[in-house]
């Protein structure tokens, strides 16, 4: 009966049923920047397109064919791979490498130096951009500072055009501010990202510890009700037995005993499986009728409604241990006892147990007794139920049994349906 390994009930949904896809994780930010920096850079590309044909023959043919087609085959791969989420960080690294190789041999391929900014210019922030997806923040913040200031120094340069150093200093401070606007950007959404992924896994985690927990426990209870109800119960009566009436009530909780262990045994907790609420009644009137002493029988209200087996089992099991209890505890035949079942309105089932016998004091029970603690008190809680015990001495006992807790009522008046 130990709680399986699998995770908890509570998140395991029927087939067919599609679970609400998750807010917020970093595996989708991460998806989302990629897919918004690669869609970034393809317009950037486009515009930079416009100037390459002024440019093109500037430079030697062979590099300018190589440097453009590499350059704009990493952009669309990262694209695509974007698209498709695979090898995303692996292609935007790829883009910042060959935006590298192509800035720092420009110099050494120019025929005609231009005035005014190459087209690997207009892709700086593209570059970086993709660093910041690609690499980590110290290898991003590095990228962020060192390129732009390489193609400032390389613009200040005889062969970048022999601009003035100061242009080249603006270049290269206004593509800094650009690509660290996107490196901020990308940072800080991921870091939320992380907190949010790790805060729902300590949560999951908490969850799940909190839901074992409840399965021991209320598997604990249901050792604890068995051994009592069907074991210890048993043992004590047929030892007591001294009349023939006592002697037939042990051999019937004999016989309950062995059933009620096998049903044990058999049964998966949360399988979903339900049962009609007439049922359920049945089977408590004839364990009812099945004891050594006469008790009034009050059966009303038992419409088409359903309850899971397992809340079933756990008010059978209750209403059966207060009803021996009573043939145990408040005295001979002659002592007044009564059934009541009945459904009440907004599917609520009530079943109440009473008797006229001697009573006793609810505060003086031994920890040690499981009988109404155990086997009735917290089953029915365990069950999404509730259990209600009034008794004093010399004034009887009443059990009132009620699920789901939506609210206790006052005990049943007299109903349709009698017997005795």
């Amino acid at each position: 009966m130990s709680p399986p390994e699998a995770a908890p009930a509570a998140f395991r949904t029927p087939s067919g049923v599609k679970l609400p896809r998750q807010p917020l994780s970093r595996k989708r930010v991460d998806t989302v920047l990629s897919r918004s920096v690669s869609g970034f850079g393809v317009v950037f590309a486009l515009q930079a397109l416009l100037t390459i044909p002024s440019q093109y023959a500037l430079s030697q043919p062979l590099w300018s064919a190589l440097a453009v087609g590499a350059v704009y085959g990493s952009i669309l791969l990262a694209m695509l791979c974007s698209i498709v989420k695979r090898f995303v960080v692996g292609s935007h690294r790829v883009v910042a490498a060959v935006y590298v190789i192509a800035l720092v041999t420009w110099p050494f391929f120019v025929i005609e130096p231009q005035t005014g900014n190459h087209w690997l210019y207009q892709l700086t922030t593209v570059a970086t951009a993709c660093a910041a997806v690609g690499l980590r923040v110290r290898g991003a913040s590095l990228y962020l500072f060192i390129v732009p200031f390489i193609y400032g120094a390389i613009r200040a340069m005889p062969n970048g055009g022999g601009g003035p150093w100061e242009l080249g200093l603006f270049d290269a401070v206004f593509a800094v501010i650009l690509g660290g606007g996107v490196l901020v950007i990308v940072t800080m959404t991921r870091v939320a990202a992380s907190s949010v992924d790790e805060a729902q896994g300590t949560a999951l985690d908490r969850y799940s510890h909190a839901v074992r927990q409840h399965a021991t426990e209320v598997e604990r209870v249901q050792v604890d009700s068995i051994v009592h109800d069907s074991v210890l119960t048993t043992f004590l009566t047929a030892a007591r037995a001294g009349s023939p009436a006592e002697k037939a009530l042990a051999a019937t909780m004999a016989s309950n005993a062995m059933r009620h262990l096998e049903e044990a045994a058999q049964s998966t907790p949360d399988d979903g499986s339900t049962v009609r609420f007439r049922q359920v009644a049945e089977r408590i009137v004839t364990a009812a009728r099945e004891l050594s002493v006469p008790i009034s029988i009050r059966v009303r209200s038992l419409d088409t409604r359903i309850i899971p087996s397992g809340q079933a089992e756990a008010l059978y099991s209750a209403a059966v241990q207060a009803m021996v209890n009573s043939v145990q505890h408040a005295g001979g035949p002659e002592v007044r006892r009564w059934l009541r079942v009945s459904g009440v309105q907004g599917g609520a089932i009530e079943i109440e147990i009473g008797d006229a016998g001697e009573g006793f004091d609810l505060a003086q029970v031994p920890g040690e007794r499981l009988g109404v603690r155990r086997s009735i008190v917290e089953r029915m809680a365990n069950a999404g139920g509730a259990a209600e015990v009034r008794s004093a001495p010399g004034t009887g006992t009443v059990v009132h049994l009620h699920w789901p807790v939506v609210g206790m009522r006052a005990p049943m008046a007299d109903s349709d349906e009698e017997e005795r």
